[in-house]
């Protein structure tokens, strides 16, 4: 383990470290027990071409009760074909031999029936007349049944009933005809029927909330965004409510369970501030209100767009959640605002959402709450590549989605985005992250399109460093050893790569901790090569010279003398 100096005591970076773990590691181990099920269709829409069409806008009208986990469900799809077309398909869950999964009554085009075929997932709808190119059209489905996953009916903590979608992340075909891919965005309605005792919390802004009779309530939202299915989702419980604050004219939301009101309100409030830091430093926010939800999410949260969901023992009236929140408010520009265009580029969600939060702590508690937490997120990945090593950015998915969610994802994201900000400089990396989400707002990206921004914006050329950080697996093991020289009163240092892949090209800094000085003199050196030598002139024989004395590089490696 490399030396380091400053280590921060912060009893944050133990909290920090656990909400990532909580989140990635939970995801990790539900797609296991939950999704192996069905991950032929996750493989199988990693080759779907959608060039041909564009789906512009969903309204998904549902009706729920308690009788039943079985919805009713009527889907009017807002089509674009790009090129002629004589059908098109959606994804949407079949019947499994349990009964389960979702049964088409009819599909319609202006009144007229139209023939389709479901099966193995696909809903394919037949046109009777060609769709021209730049034609749009819309479509109605009706269907009914039970969802495999996706639309989690259970029970809360506290014994009451509850529907919380969780479609992250292709689970939203399990109960929503879709292209059920993060590249293909669009709008949403959520026109909820359910009893009337049940709050609806959706995607958007509320237009309508009606009795219907005196056992149904009707509750309409509206996005006009274009969000990914990942993050379209509804909640349905029964909620207390509090309109917490607002961030120019953005209203933030509590919703939580009735039994935690008081404790849901008191923990859930700091996403007034953590949502104003963010809007402040990215750029405007992409939605009209931000609600934070107590919910049955298998996660530790859950970024929905504009309605992040919490795991239901998040509230507990004691905070502690803050960088859970920072988390999930800062996926809200990347992520669900400007989103990866294949999970290939996961990082570009998970890694930034974990910087995001290291930044929003640097600038609320200073830069040595940072560093802790840079440190433990080092730690994570250093362990991560001894039984994994793989690249940040996929050539080719897995089968199993699962394995793109790892510390690789996350925390080693979030150090390339630190080291980004180190080889840039502050000013050229906030102007850049604030470009990209300005270029790919309510859009998709790639990582290179990412590089682009930051080359444009920076002037530099970072082909070397995306390759090393991004396409490679690994990072430079280092092996230091520095002698005092007293009648030249000169530190010779060598530096040695000794990683078994190709070499990286890194600044690194070099702490001298001199005897009778408050402060440690701090020296940068550019390593490119095999093996390099450097000398210093120092008055005094250092007591100790660390590597890397501010957090700011990922590596491994110690320095003997």
């Amino acid at each position: 383990m490399a030396e380091m100096v400053g280590k921060s005591s912060s009893p944050f970076v133990t909290l920090t470290t656990f909400i990532y773990q909580l989140d990635f590691c939970m995801k990790s181990l539900l797609i296991v027990l939950l999704y192996f099920p069905v991950l032929g269709f996750s493989q199988q829409q990693q080759n779907l071409s959608i060039d041909d069409f564009d789906i512009k806008h969903y309204t998904f009208a549902l009706e729920l009760n308690d009788s039943t986990d079985s919805i009713s469900g009527k889907a009017t799809v807002s089509v674009l074909f790009k090129k002629a077309r004589t059908d098109f398909s959606l994804d949407l869950s079949s019947q499994n031999k349990e009964g389960k999964g979702m049964h088409v009554s009819q599909v319609s085009l202006n009144g007229k029936s139209l023939s389709f075929e479901h099966i193995h997932d696909r809903l394919t709808i037949a046109l009777n007349t060609p769709a021209a190119p730049n034609e749009k059209l819309s479509f109605e489905i009706y269907y009914k049944g039970i969802p495999q996953d996706g639309l989690i009916i259970e029970k809360n903590k506290y014994n009451d009933r509850t529907f919380f979608g969780e479609n992250w992340p292709n689970n939203a075909h399990h109960w929503l005809p879709t292209i059920d891919h993060p590249s293909d965005k669009a709008g949403v309605d959520f026109i909820v029927i359910a009893p009337p005792y049940y709050e609806v919390i959706g995607n958007g802004v509320k237009l309508e909330e009606s009795m219907l009779n005196a056992h149904q309530k009707l509750t309409h939202w509206h996005e006009v965004v274009d969000i990914p299915t990942k993050v379209m989702v509804i909640g349905v419980a029964r909620f207390a409510v509090q309109h917490a604050g607002y961030v120019n004219t953005i209203a933030v939301e509590s919703w939580v369970y009735p039994q935690n009101r008081l404790e849901g309100f008191s923990d859930y409030a700091i996403a007034t501030k953590v949502l104003d830091f963010f809007n402040s430093h990215f750029g405007p926010y992409a939605y009209k209100k931000l609600a934070n939800v107590q919910s049955k999410t298998r996660y530790g949260g859950t970024e929905n767009a504009s309605n992040i969901f919490y795991y239901e023992n998040s509230v507990t009236g004691k905070g502690g959640i803050e960088s859970l929140v920072a988390h999930e408010v800062a996926h809200q520009w990347f992520g669900n605002s400007a989103s990866e265009k294949d999970w290939h580029h996961v990082w570009l969600s998970e890694g930034f959402a974990t910087y995001c939060t290291h930044l929003y702590n640097e600038f609320t508690y200073g830069r040595d709450r940072r560093a802790g937490d840079m440190e433990a997120d080092r730690e994570d990945v250093l362990k991560f590549f001894k039984k994994s090593p793989q690249p940040i950015v996929f050539k080719d998915l897995p089968k199993n989605l699962v394995h793109i969610l790892n510390d690789n994802s996350y925390q080693k994201g979030g150090w390339v985005l630190h080291m980004l900000r180190q080889e840039l400089g502050d000013q050229p990396f906030w102007a850049g992250l604030r470009e990209y989400y300005r270029r790919y707002q309510n859009s998709n990206a790639s990582t290179g399109d990412f590089q682009t921004v930051m080359e444009e914006v920076s002037g530099k050329d970072l082909d070397q460093f995306f390759q090393q950080w991004l396409y490679r697996a690994g990072h430079p093991v280092i092996e230091g050893f520095w002698s005092y020289d007293s009648k030249t009163k000169t530190v010779n240092i060598s530096i040695t790569q000794n990683q078994k892949n190709q070499l990286f090209d890194f600044p690194l800094e070099l702490g001298f901790e001199i005897p009778n000085q408050v402060l440690s003199r701090v020296e940068e050196v550019r390593i490119n090569k095999e093996s390099q030598k450097f000398s210093f002139t120092v008055d005094t024989k250092p007591t100790r010279i660390a590597l890397d004395p501010n957090t700011n590089l990922l590596f491994e490696g110690k320095m003997k003398n």
